[in-house]
C-alpha cells in the first residue's frame, strides 16, 4: 500500500490537462504504439470534436522511482463549470492533485475554484505550470501569480510541456514523493467509495471504486450500502487504457466491479460497498449531492417514444450523475421530462448525447431556474417552470436565486464587463487587483439572467480571456411576471417564460419578431403575441400564402372579383378556426439566441 498514489489533474479550461495526461501514460509506457494519439483519455466522439472534456476519466500507471515500483493512479478531469461535479467526485478518490496553470494565460477563475475544492478535502497540491514552450508564455509573471495564490516557495513549481514532454520526470518525481499513501486498514471490514459508473450493454452496470479499508476478491459476495442490495462480484480488476482484471483489489487502490446489475437505480454514485459476510458498520461520508442549476423540459418528438426516452436517461444518469430528470407533461408537447442541468453547455452535451448514443430526437424547451413562491397566507411552494405559477391574484410575493459571480478578466476589459453584469441586475460587490493587469470582480446576480446567453456574450466582449465562476448565494424577493406566447389565441406553454417586469416588454417584442423569422408561412394569417396576464404587449403578424383567385376574371364587372375574394375569405376563415401552427424547434432553440 505504501506504493500506492492516487492523484487527480484539475485546471481551468483549455490550460493542457489532457494532453499532459496523455505525456504521463507516454512516460510510463502505459499506452504505447498505435493506441497512442492526442487525449488518448477523451474516448467520446463529441469530447474530440469540441476540444473538450466531458467525463472524467481514470487510468492506473506503473513507474519505477529509485529501483522501487510504484502505482499511480491518475483522474484527468473536464476543466468547464458546468462539470465541476465529475471533479468534486474525482477528488473525493484522491490524496494529490496537479493544479495546471497555462505559463500564457496565468490564473483563471475555474483554476482558484478548483483548488478550493481540493483544499477542503485535504489533498496534497503540486503546482505545474505547464505550455513553457509557447511563443507567448510569461513563466516568471505566472510564477508569481501562483506564489501569491498556493503561498508555495518558488523553487516548488514545475515548468513543464505536455506538448513536448519537458519537465514531465520531474512531475512524476515529485508525485511519489509528495503526494501520501492512501490510509487504510487493509484488516478492516470492507469499506469501498464509488465515484463513476458506467453502462455496458453486453456486462450491465460497471462501477468503478477506490477502496478505502479491507479487500475486495473475485467471487466475494457484497452489498451495496444505500441501496441495500446484494450481488457477487463476478469480475473485479484495475483500470488501464481497457479494464484489466485481477483476483483482488487491495486497500487504497482505485479499480472496477462487475456484477450483472442491470437497472440504473441500484448503483448510486457515492455509495458504499461491503461484505455480506463481515459488513463494515457504516457507509463513508459521501459527497454532496448535486444542485442542478438550470431546468428545462425534455420531450421526445414523437409521444410513443417517452418511455424509450425514460431508459435513455436512467442509462446517461450512470455516466453523468450530474444530471437529474423527473417525469412531467405539457399541453403542447405532450409527455416528457423535467431535467436539472449545471449550465447550459451541460444542457447541450446531454441533448447531444441523447441524439448520438440512443438515437432519441428530443425537443428541449427555454431553459429556466426555480423560484420561491409565496401566497397571501405566507405559504411557500417552489415553482420550477412557468406553467406550475399559481394565478397572479393569489401570489403575494416570488423569490429568485441570487448567485455570488467572480469574474477574472484583464483590466482592459473592466467596462464592457460591467456593463454586461449592470444589464443583467447585477450588484457590485467589490473588485480586486490580483497582479499587474489582473482584476477580479465579485458580482451578486440573478441565477435567471445569466442561464441564457451571459457566458457566450462575457467571452465575447473579453475576446476570450475573461473568467467566469459562481455558486449559489441565497434567494431574494424579485418583480417578475409569466410572459406568454400566444399562436392564434392559443398559448404555447413551452414558450413561455418568467422575466423581470422592467425586462418584459422589450424580450416580448424581441421575441415575436423572431418567430415571425422562423415559423412558415401557412394558408391563413398567424398572430403572434406576447402576453401577460391578460394584456398584450407585443403582436406580429405572419401574412397568409395567397393564391390569386382573381386570375381568370378578365375586365367584366366588380362584383365578379369581389365574389371570388368573399369566397376565398370564408375559406381562409374556416381554416384558421381548424388549422394548427407548427413550431418547429428551431424556435425553441431561437429564444436562447435573441441578440
Amino acid at each position: 500500500m505504501k506504493n500506492i498514489r492516487n492523484f487527480c489533474i484539475i485546471a481551468h479550461i483549455d490550460h493542457g490537462k489532457s494532453t499532459l495526461a496523455d505525456r504521463l501514460l507516454e512516460y510510463t509506457k502505459t499506452v504505447e504504439g498505435k493506441d497512442l494519439q492526442a487525449q488518448v483519455l477523451d474516448d467520446m466522439d463529441l469530447e474530440r470534436e469540441r476540444g473538450i472534456t466531458i467525463k472524467s476519466h481514470a487510468i492506473q500507471m506503473k513507474y519505477n522511482y529509485k529501483g522501487e515500483e510504484y502505482i499511480l493512479n491518475l483522474i484527468d478531469t473536464p476543466g468547464h463549470v458546468d462539470f465541476s461535479y465529475e471533479v468534486s467526485r474525482s477528488i473525493a478518490a484522491c490524496e494529490g492533485a496537479l493544479l495546471i496553470i497555462d505559463a500564457a494565460q496565468g490564473i483563471q477563475a475555474q483554476t482558484i475554484s478548483n483548488l478550493y475544492m481540493a483544499i477542503e478535502n485535504d489533498l496534497e497540491i503540486i503546482p505545474v505550470m505547464n505550455k513553457i514552450d509557447l511563443p507567448s508564455a510569461m513563466p516568471d509573471e505566472v510564477e508569481d501569480q501562483i506564489v501569491e495564490l498556493l503561498g508555495c516557495p518558488r523553487e516548488d513549481i514545475l515548468r513543464a510541456s505536455g506538448k513536448t514532454g519537458e519537465g514531465v520526470y520531474d512531475i512524476l518525481n515529485t508525485i511519489v514523493e509528495k503526494v501520501p499513501a492512501p490510509k487504510g486498514d487493509p484488516e478492516a471490514p470492507l469499506q469501498c467509495l464509488i465515484f463513476d459508473s458506467v453502462f455496458n450493454s453486453f456486462r450491465g452496470i460497471i462501477a468503478y471504486f477506490k477502496v478505502v479499508n479491507g479487500v475486495i476478491r473475485k467471487g466475494d459476495h457484497v452489498k451495496f450500502i444505500a441501496t441495500g442490495k446484494e450481488y457477487d462480484a463476478d469480475e473485479v480488476g484495475v483500470l488501464k487504457l481497457t479494464m484489466s482484471p485481477r483476483d483482488e483489489i487491495r486497500t487504497g487502490d482505485v479499480g472496477y466491479i462487475i456484477s450483472g446489475i442491470k437497472t440504473s437505480r441500484e448503483v448510486r454514485v457515492g455509495d458504499t460497498i461491503t461484505h455480506v459476510a463481515r459488513p463494515a458498520k457504516e457507509a463513508i461520508a459521501g459527497f454532496e449531492e448535486v444542485k442542478p442549476m438550470v431546468f428545462a423540459g425534455v420531450y421526445p418528438i414523437d409521444s410513443e417514444d417517452f418511455e424509450n426516452l425514460r431508459a435513455s436517461l436512467e442509462k446517461l444518469q450512470l455516466n453523468d450523475a450530474s444530471l437529474t430528470f423527473q417525469p412531467e407533461s405539457s399541453a403542447a408537447l405532450g409527455f416528457g421530462f423535467r431535467c436539472g442541468f449545471l449550465g447550459l453547455l451541460h444542457m447541450e452535451i446531454v441533448q447531444e448525447r441523447l441524439d448520438r448514443e440512443f438515437n432519441m430526437d428530443v425537443i428541449t424547451t427555454v431553459p429556466n431556474v426555480s423560484y420561491k413562491v409565496y401566497d397571501k397566507k405566507g405559504v411557500c411552494t417552489e415553482v420550477h417552470n412557468p406553467s406550475g405559477l399559481p394565478e397572479p391574484t393569489l401570489i403575494d410575493h416570488i423569490d429568485e436565486p441570487y448567485i455570488r459571480a467572480s469574474v477574472i478578466t484583464n483590466t482592459t476589459f473592466i467596462g464592457p464587463i460591467m456593463t454586461l453584469c449592470l444589464g443583467k441586475r447585477g450588484i457590485l460587490l467589490k473588485q480586486e487587483y490580483i497582479s499587474g493587469d489582473r482584476v477580479e470582480i465579485h458580482y451578486d446576480m440573478p441565477l435567471g439572467e445569466i442561464v441564457i446567453d451571459f457566458y457566450d456574450k462575457l467571452k465575447s466582449i473579453s475576446k476570450g480571456y475573461a473568467s467566469f465562476d459562481y455558486h449559489i448565494h441565497d434567494f431574494r424577493p424579485s418583480k417578475l411576471v409569466k410572459l406568454d406566447i400566444l399562436l392564434n389565441g392559443e398559448p404555447v406553454d413551452a414558450l413561455s417564460t418568467l422575466t423581470h417586469v422592467d425586462n418584459s416588454v422589450t424580450f416580448g417584442r424581441r421575441m415575436c419578431e423572431k418567430l415571425k423569422e422562423l415559423i412558415p408561412r401557412q394558408q391563413f394569417d398567424i398572430a403572434i403575441q406576447a402576453a401577460i396576464g391578460a394584456k398584450i404587449i407585443a403582436r406580429e403578424t405572419i401574412k397568409a400564402v395567397r393564391k390569386d383567385v382573381t386570375a381568370k376574371c378578365y375586365g367584366g364587372d366588380i362584383s365578379r372579383k369581389r365574389k371570388l375574394l368573399e369566397k376565398q375569405k370564408e375559406g381562409k376563415k374556416r381554416m384558421k378556426q381548424i388549422g394548427t401552427v407548427e413550431v418547429p424547434q428551431k424556435a425553441f432553440l431561437a429564444v436562447l439566441k435573441l441578440d
